[in-house]
């Protein structure tokens, strides 16, 4: 997402290389979903830069390649996984989470499997994991049987929250082309360690956005208060305010709870110009 075209000589500086788009994303935001991994895994020298753009507490949650979660569901992917994890090994302590985001079809007959893919899995990262398969969500037992599964291995549920994107008709492009891609998922807070992961999606209308939030603040700060340290990834339909929205859910937050540390300071960003 440091590369998004929307930001440049707003957010992030324009002409700038990758990384230091990198660098001017983490002046205003600590943590980024590395949702490119789910396409190709990295070259293990990229990520080596990612690392030296960042400080050591920024977070990266990264997620698994498509071959292992989608193609090979979890069987018989070691050779990938292996190259996967040398390959995000720079990061150190900035690797956030490992995230398994699972297609729609992985329901509860799966979570055996689930189960053992994450017992063999190196104990010295962390794990996250994305489920679309509606019955987690519509019926106790398979939610009680994923969260057990989860639980053994340490792992984090993550909620994708998008009701806000579905409660009306799309007013945009980007709106409409989100309706066709992405999940309409029910709302779930339940945190499962000390470390949730939280994925919202808002409207290209702020108020809307900012509404639709409300329960996460509360939920957020809720947690922050039981002494857990959650990360919120915020997204809009065509993503081009996010880092101010960010900003502002972190400022709602920590208004509730003060000790919570600022964001960093981003660097000034000169406009575009047509000379």
């Amino acid at each position: 997402m440091w590369s998004l075209k929307a930001w440049q000589g707003r957010f992030l500086p324009h002409p700038a290389t990758a990384e230091q788009r990198l660098r001017a994303y983490a002046g205003w935001c600590n943590a980024v979903e590395g949702n490119t991994t789910f396409y190709a895994t990295p070259a293990r020298a990229t990520v080596a830069t990612w690392a030296q753009q960042t400080d050591p507490d920024f977070r990266f949650v990264v997620k698994l390649p498509k071959p292992i979660t989608h193609e090979s569901r979890l069987l018989g992917a070691d050779a990938e996984l292996r190259a996967f994890l040398d390959a995000v090994e720079p990061l150190g302590p900035r690797n956030h989470a490992v995230w398994l985001q699972l297609p729609s079809s992985f329901g509860p007959s799966d979570v055996p499997v689930l189960g053992a893919f994450l017992k063999n899995l190196p104990a010295e990262h962390r794990y996250a994991v994305e489920v679309r398969h509606r019955a987690f969500f519509d019926e106790q037992r398979s939610a009680r049987l994923l969260e057990d599964a989860l639980t053994a291995a340490d792992a984090e549920w993550v909620p994708f929250d998008t009701r806000v994107l579905f409660r009306s008709p799309p007013t945009s492009d980007a709106e409409r082309e989100a309706w066709t891609r992405k999940p309409r998922m029910p709302y779930r807070c339940h945190a499962l360690t000390d470390q949730p992961i939280v994925r919202y999606l808002g409207r290209d209308d702020t108020a809307a956005t900012v509404e639709g939030w409300q329960p996460w603040v509360e939920t957020v700060t809720g947690w922050l208060r039981e002494g857990r340290s959650p990360t919120v990834f915020l997204h809009t339909p065509d993503n081009a305010d996010v880092p101010e929205l960010c900003r502002r859910f972190h400022d709602e937050v920590r208004a509730r709870v003060p000790q919570l540390r600022p964001l960093p300071e981003p660097e000034p960003v000169e406009p575009l110009t047509l000379f």
